[in-house]
């Protein structure tokens, strides 16, 4: 069931402001210039995840879906980037070092799945003792394995991620088909596979065959500009001449980019067909991607959601949906506020419990 609140658009307007506000105080100026370095790359993850959580609260957590509009527009985008960047990081990542595939396996999957144990744990103990849910094992079972079958919102354990059983799924092929001499090859292949199981219409996907179709595409494109970036130095010379001109040409790219970006981002194609959908999401991700290459400055707001952007991807939906308080008793745009410092807060402890669980795991094996 979604939260009524009062005054949405007033909300809303409270909550960009503020929001705006914090995201240009955390500007600094961009201490790395190398081609899509590290802190580009966590700037657009950081971006994603708002994008994500902003869409999850204003189209179904919240009954006005004026709430956080137009910020809420752009959930598809948002996951594209995530698969966008994975494919891109671990093509270059393979391409600078090579690894075995059991290597590949333990240190990627694990990645993967200790924060979604971890995360699955602590909710089925909340869901039992301040709800009074339980979840048959079969059900259980799946979710450990990283399975996640279908995506109701408002029932499962945790629906958004049947985001990470399409991301399991990449990561399983990935070393299996990986061409080092020709990571376009890679690309294509894991594109075409992924098609024809789809076109399939496998019984075990039905639920979340949609969405997956949707987001077919972002894995491989990222792979091929890793391939591109790694052959030529064309793009990262663009980029570069687009960066040195004079600052009033430089300005009209940055305002007729940002202007296509809300254009696609607006008139996205959703109701008109996956294909539609799926290609308006992909320009609209590339504009994304374009902005953020270029830019000059760096974006600390960002890139702080960025470094905990899987931690809260985890957390978000059922802390909001089945435990919220703050959406029922403050104003929407404070409750939002409170939630995102919440994520941060709790992303960043998951993260050191895992440090600590993998020091304890280091320790005990050495001795």
């Amino acid at each position: 069931m979604s939260i009524s609140i009062n005054d949405p658009l007033e909300s809303t307007y409270i909550f960009i402001v503020i929001f705006a506000l914090a995201l240009f105080w955390s500007v600094r100026k961009s201490g790395d210039d190398k081609f899509f370095s590290s802190s580009v790359t966590q700037e657009l993850k950081g971006f994603a995840i708002l994008a994500v959580v902003f869409s999850h609260v204003g189209y179904f957590l919240v009954a006005d879906h004026r709430f956080l509009f137009p910020l809420s527009i752009m959930a598809g985008v948002g996951v594209n980037l995530f698969l966008f960047l994975s494919g891109y990081g671990l093509s270059v990542s393979a391409l600078a070092k090579p690894r075995s595939i059991a290597k590949f396996y333990v240190d990627r999957l694990s990645k993967l799945y200790v924060p979604m144990w971890i995360c699955l744990v602590l909710f089925l103990i909340l869901d039992f003792c301040l709800l009074g849910l339980r979840y048959e094992w079969s059900l259980i079972a799946r979710s450990a394995l990283g399975y996640f079958d279908h995506a109701d919102i408002y029932r499962d354990i945790n629906s958004p991620l049947w985001y990470l059983s399409l991301m399991i799924g990449y990561y399983l092929i990935f070393p299996l088909l990986w061409i080092r001499k020709a990571p376009w090859l890679s690309a294509l292949i894991i594109y075409i596979l992924s098609y024809y199981v789809l076109a399939s219409e496998p019984e075990f996907l039905k639920n979340v065959q949609g969405l997956w179709q949707s987001h077919l595409l972002a894995f491989p494109v990222g792979m091929v500009l890793a391939a591109v970036v790694a052959k030529t130095r064309i793009i990262e010379s663009v980029v570069a001449r687009v960066k040195s001109w004079h600052w009033s040409c430089y300005g009209a790219v940055i305002m007729i980019v940002s202007a296509a970006t809300a254009y696609t981002a607006y008139y996205s194609g959703v109701g008109k067909g996956l294909l539609i959908e799926e290609r308006m999401s992909l320009v609209t991700m590339a504009l994304v991607l374009l902005l953020f290459l270029i830019k000059k400055v760096e974006f600390r707001l960002f890139s702080i959601f960025g470094l905990l952007s899987y931690e809260i991807y985890l957390l978000h939906w059922p802390l909001m949906y089945r435990y919220d308080l703050l959406f029922k008793y403050l104003p929407a745009w404070l409750a939002m506020i409170i939630y995102l410092g919440l994520f941060v807060v709790l992303a960043k402890c998951l993260q050191r419990l895992i440090i600590f669980l993998s020091q304890k795991r280091l320790g005990r094996s050495s001795n």
